[in-house]
């Protein structure tokens, strides 16, 4: 073991270990009490929906905990710790992104009563492909999402025990696919609730027992500031900056657009409630809920900074990535409350539970009833057999699950990761249902175009970022002045560290004379926060032209029920003063066979 290691914080205590196996306990417990008790094995509406009677109050934190993961208690912290609060003005955006999912999304997808969110994009551009096109790309997404949400905590456990950080993927993962296999969309919604309160609670107090030893959060705010931590109106219109007002916005409508609005784990909350008006609510108390998550977490970053101001962890070597940071505070500062350091890793794990238990209860949702549910040899299956499956599909996404964990870890800090690679995929997808909605006029051609399109320079914009840019986005500064005096193998830490950044800055004042070419920014440089809504735009935009070049649905070819009537008033409109041939009435209503393909696609009792 090095030295690094063996200066550690002190490890797990007995109980630690019973805090943090009583919440596996009762994560456990709840999957099985939903099975023995609810309907879960009765039907596939009840296994997939929980029946859409659902408590409100229940599905509203689980929404937000089935959102809200592991990935951003300890990714939030790590932004704000090394590149400022600048960050937080995403929550702009997020609210723009609420308003659109109540006020635009739910008053079309809900009313037609689907089962896979991707079944309206069937019903819309009446193409079956399409919509498997489309639900491929989604469960692509959600196994590299499930990956990263194992392998976030495992960063948080391997901090303070010595349990390997593979042993924790495995361990973790087997035990979310067992609930969620056997519990239903129940037993994700009640577990949601308690680990959601475990989230915000634990967080909680790992912050205010640490800004205590700070002195308060006014002497927090005064470091952070004094550290070039608080930024929270940057003007700068440079695409290439990493954070502005202008780029946390967009991707703060990008986050609730893709992860809220035209994804299958919240569309599986909204389909559960029992009525639009009552599923309109949700995205208000989601807005709410994550305000005050994030407000919390965003929070523990600065007070990270606020206690390692004068001796960084990562830069002294005492933690390797910077995911760590506030494992290692809790581990380093609350050690001497026994049980506090088991309370903070069960929090971190309520939330990768949590947002397991979603995607994997929908990723078996989307395989069932978009892939294997028509099909010959499963036509014939009664309901019984038929959750028996999308059982056996959850088990299988576990196991996915588990392998993605074991190969995460590698490109960067997990919300960047996050960000940058969902992106790819989820922008072209969210511009796939904006289109749908507010593009009355695009056809199937156009949608498919559209859509690939956007999917292969997105795609390309990543691969380009990581093999062809080569910059690394630059931190605020750190520093490692006020670390103790430690010695390693026979020479004092922090001056070898001081000594290592005196010998760079001696390079570089030596080199002065012949300065290397700055390397000009190029499209694979810009900021991450604006991937996904470069996606959607163009998807729109693509969809559009090729509508129209290979003739695009008239105003009386598409049923009002499936586009947002706004946008279907203005191309009405449009129509009218461009002199378009043919009738404006909505002919489609006419055609009661069409009403019956999307009813019908439900499971009958």
């Amino acid at each position: 073991m090095d030295s690094a290691a063996e200066s550690a914080p002190v490890k797990f205590t007995v109980v630690d270990y019973v805090v943090f196996a009583l919440m596996l306990v009762v994560s456990v417990g709840i999957g099985v009490y939903s099975s023995l008790k609810g309907k879960g094995a009765s039907s596939t509406q009840d296994f997939l929906l929980g029946g859409r009677d659902m408590s409100m109050a229940a599905v509203a934190l689980s929404l937000t905990g089935g959102v809200i993961s592991a990935i951003a208690i300890l990714g939030l912290a790590t932004e704000v710790y090394l590149y400022g609060t600048q960050i937080v003005t995403n929550i702009f955006g997020c609210a723009l992104g609420v308003l659109l999912v109540r006020n635009v999304i739910l008053p079309v997808v809900y009313p037609l009563k689907l089962v896979s969110i991707y079944q309206y994009i069937e019903v819309r551009f009446r193409s079956r492909p399409l919509r498997k096109y489309a639900s491929t790309c989604q469960v692509m997404s959600s196994c590299f999402y499930l990956g990263i949400c194992l392998y976030a905590p495992s960063l948080a456990l391997s901090s303070v025990t010595n349990l390997p950080t593979w042993a924790s993927v495995i361990i973790m993962g087997s035990i979310c696919t067992f609930y969620i296999t056997i519990g239903g969309v129940k037993a994700v919604v009640y577990t949601d609730v308690i680990q959601t309160m475990l989230m915000f609670f634990g967080v909680l107090a790992v912050v205010i027992l640490c800004w205590t030893d700070v002195g308060g959060f006014d002497q927090v705010w005064d470091i952070a500031a004094q550290g070039q931590r608080l930024e929270f109106f940057n003007l700068d219109t440079s695409p290439y900056t990493r954070h502005t007002l202008w780029s946390t916005t967009v991707i703060g409508i990008f986050m609730v657009f893709s992860f809220l609005g035209v994804a299958q784990p919240p569309y599986q909350r909204f389909a559960s409630a029992p009525t639009l008006a009552h599923a309109q609510r949700l995205p208000l108390f989601f807005l709410l809920g994550m305000i005050l998550l994030w407000g919390v977490f965003y929070t523990s970053g600065l007070v990270a900074y606020a206690l390692y101001k004068d001796c960084d962890p990562l830069t002294s070597g005492k933690i390797e990535k910077p995911d760590q940071i506030i494992p290692f505070m809790v581990t380093d500062k609350l050690s001497h409350l026994t049980g506090v350091a088991g309370l903070f890793v069960a929090a971190v794990y309520g939330g990768v539970l949590s947002s397991l238990s979603s995607q994997g209860n929908a990723i078996a949702c989307v395989v069932w009833e978009d892939f294997l549910k028509d099909r010959a040899f499963f036509r014939s299956f009664s309901d019984r057999k038929a959750t028996n499956v999308i059982k056996v599909l959850s088990s299988i996404t576990g196991l996915i699950a588990i392998g993605f964990g074991l190969l995460a870890g590698k490109l960067g800090t997990i919300n960047y990761v996050l960000s940058l690679i969902s992106a790819a995929i989820r922008g072209p997808l969210c511009g796939l249902f904006l289109v749908g909605l507010c593009a009355p006029w695009a056809n199937t051609k156009g949608a498919t175009a559209g859509l690939s399109v956007s999917l292969v320079f997105n795609i390309w914009m990543v691969i380009g970022r990581y093999f062809v840019s080569g910059k690394k986005p630059v931190r605020l500064p750190l520093s490692v002045e006020g670390c103790p005096q430690e010695t390693v193998g026979g020479v004092l830490l922090n001056a070898t560290v001081s000594a290592l950044a005196n010998a760079t800055l001696t390079i570089a004042t030596n080199t002065t004379a012949a300065p290397a070419k700055v390397a000009k920014n190029t499209i694979y440089d810009i900021s991450y926060c604006f991937n996904g809504g470069i996606g959607i735009v163009l998807n729109y935009v693509v969809s559009s032209l090729v509508s129209v070049c290979t003739g695009p649905c008239l105003p009386g070819q598409i049923e009002e029920r499936l586009v947002y009537t706004p946008c279907l008033r203005f191309y009405r409109t449009v129509y009218r003063l461009v002199g378009g041939p043919g009738r404006l009435h909505d002919e489609a209503g006419k055609k009661p066979e069409d009403k019956e393909e999307a009813m019908g696609m439900l499971p009958t009792h």
